[in-house]
């Protein structure tokens, strides 16, 4: 038996929920230009993820409003987010740690069942906003704002997050970048959070070891360096100065390259549109002129393509966000992702056990600590 190193290519599970097809991706069957196309609402692909079916108008209102009812959070879970936001932790860290706090004030946390799972699935769902929300806020030092039942779960966000309410454009791009980044297959994260549903523990369990995966810079962390990226550049002013030094120390440059696909992330030409949409004519356009030197840049010199946290960290950027939570907006919305994922393993469930394959040594004698 030889390992893989990193199970690359290797199939881990049957699902229903998404695919990945040389540079196609499709969610239960529908490819993702379909729903960009007729502008899904996130709360329709949340939907579709979790019943394996788009909702009918009746079945997507009753959705909704069990998603805004379920809006708002607790002053116990409001005063944990205060006390963590003064401690300078990693925002990852800190939704973590909420997470659990809510399977602990859940007394129904224990209850493994499909239908309480359910329920659990839509609460976590719908105050992952308010969670993120009210960190930010309180760790800038602002009052949280309370989450409007009258607002989709976009708009609300935004609302919560700047204290006004966002125009149309604005809410009509966050929404797709979050149908975008809902599901991805078997990444690191929804893996980490199958074989927690596969032992049949809690889906808080479960959602929290998504995040721990979600968190390493490797997954979910590269859209903020690429923000980070380009502020460095703005400072600098030369594309090409910077990239060539990088590149001679061979460090990576971050949003470009994929796993899995090779000719092109099916989801970047969406985030591109969107943010040259918003920040085109804007005092905002200079992030996305560098981010275009930068993609002509790597495809004719590394022949790297622009993956989905590339032109993400500009779009996020004139959205009012800032680069420190990208990787919280990549979790509220794949969270929806992993819920589905978790359900589905629930239904159809085998212990996930893989085997490792040992390369020390062997058949070692024994040395008495005496003489050693």
């Amino acid at each position: 038996m030889k390992g893989n190193a990193g199970l690359k290519d290797m199939i881990a599970c049957d699902t229903r929920i998404s695919e990945i097809v040389e540079d196609t991706l499709s969610y239960v069957g529908y490819n993702i230009s379909e729903l960009m196309e007729h502008n899904a609402s996130f709360e329709e692909v949340i939907y579709l993820l979790w019943n394996l079916h788009l909702p009918t108008q009746i079945e997507l209102k009753h959705f909704e409003e069990e998603l805004r009812a379920n809006y708002a959070i607790s002053d116990a879970v409001e005063q944990c987010i205060l006390i963590q936001s003064r401690k300078h932790l990693h925002p990852m860290s800190v939704l973590r740690s909420t997470i659990s706090l809510l399977g602990v004030y859940n007394i129904h946390a224990e209850e493994t069942s499909l239908e309480a799972t359910y329920q659990q699935s839509i609460q976590l769902m719908a105050k992952i906003p308010t969670i993120i929300a009210t960190f930010v806020r309180l760790r800038s030092g602002y009052t949280p704002i309370a989450p409007k039942q009258t607002l989709g779960f976009a708009a609300n966000f935004l609302y919560m997050l700047n204290g006004t309410e966002a125009c149309a454009e604005e809410v009509k791009a966050f929404n797709r970048a979050l149908v975008l980044h809902a599901d991805h297959e078997l990444n690191a994260s929804t893996f980490a959070a199958r074989v927690c549903a596969s032992t049949l523990t809690d889906i808080y369990s479960c959602v929290t070891a998504a995040i721990g995966a979600l968190k390493g810079p490797l997954h979910g962390g590269a859209n903020e360096r690429v923000f980070e990226m380009l502020k460095e550049i703005k400072e600098k002013g030369s594309v090409k100065e910077y990239l060539d030094d990088k590149l001679a120390s061979h460090q990576k440059i971050m949003g470009f390259g994929h796993r899995v696909y090779k000719e092109k992330d099916p989801r970047e030409k969406y985030l591109r549109e969107m943010a040259k949409e918003l920040t085109q004519g804007t005092e905002n356009e200079i992030w996305y002129t560098l981010s275009e030197e930068i993609e002509d840049y790597m495809k004719h010199t590394k022949h790297l393509i622009p993956n989905v946290d590339f032109y993400s960290a500009t779009l996020y950027h004139v959205l009012g966000i800032d680069s420190s939570i990208y990787t919280l907006i990549f979790a509220m919305s794949r969270i929806s992702g992993w819920i589905a994922h978790i359900q589905e393993q629930q239904k159809n469930n085998r212990l996930i056990r893989p085997r490792s394959n040992y390369i020390g040594p062997r058949n070692l004698e024994y040395i008495p600590i005496g003489r050693r």
